[in-house]
């Protein structure tokens, strides 16, 4: 089992090497998926998408962002192809992470697809889309986000707080 932070240092360095343009040990360009990889990168016009993932507790949150036509937007099976794009990333992710450690990756949804659509024009616009997964064999040293923490206060700045401000000080000369 590995421990929490050796986890996160595979999730990194997977992140790492996963910027645009990065090439694999036989320098051959990594492909996760995304919709920039398609077509020429000269001749056709470049879509601009990608991903980023955060950790919350337990929970890894999967971001992903891409511009496209509104046309787009509203075609049928767009919320599904969303759906798919973020766990293919997820796919990836855990590929790339037995690459990197040696050991697998357990990730479990864990909630729907969060999708934000706004747009920049009549014709264009972008996507900003989440989903949670829980992370399975992280150890119990990491908090849940919702729990709350224990009270780490010294004395000296606790009884500061419990004066409150209440009242004028004393050196206070202003008249009402």
């Amino acid at each position: 089992m590995a421990t929490t932070m050796e986890i996160v240092r595979g999730i990194s360095q997977v992140m790492a090497n996963t910027y645009d343009g990065a090439l694999d040990d036989k320098g051959e360009p990594i492909k996760v998926g995304l919709k920039r990889e398609e077509g020429h990168p000269i001749n056709d016009s470049r879509v601009m998408d990608g991903f980023k993932v955060s950790f919350y507790g337990e929970q890894l949150c999967i971001h992903y962002h891409s511009e496209l036509k509104l046309k787009d937007v509203y075609a049928n099976g767009f919320e599904s192809d969303l759906e798919q794009m973020i766990a293919d990333i997820a796919k990836f992710i855990k590929k790339e992470y037995k690459k990197v450690t040696g050991d697998t990756l357990s990730l479990k949804a864990a909630g729907e697809v969060d999708a934000i659509v706004q747009n920049t024009s009549r014709v264009r616009t972008w996507v900003q889309a989440k989903q949670f997964f829980d992370i399975g064999g992280m150890d119990d040293s990491t908090e849940g986000v919702k729990t709350g923490s224990e009270e780490r206060l010294e004395d000296s700045f606790r009884n500061f707080l419990a004066q409150g401000g209440e009242g004028r000080a004393p050196n206070d000369t202003r008249k009402d």
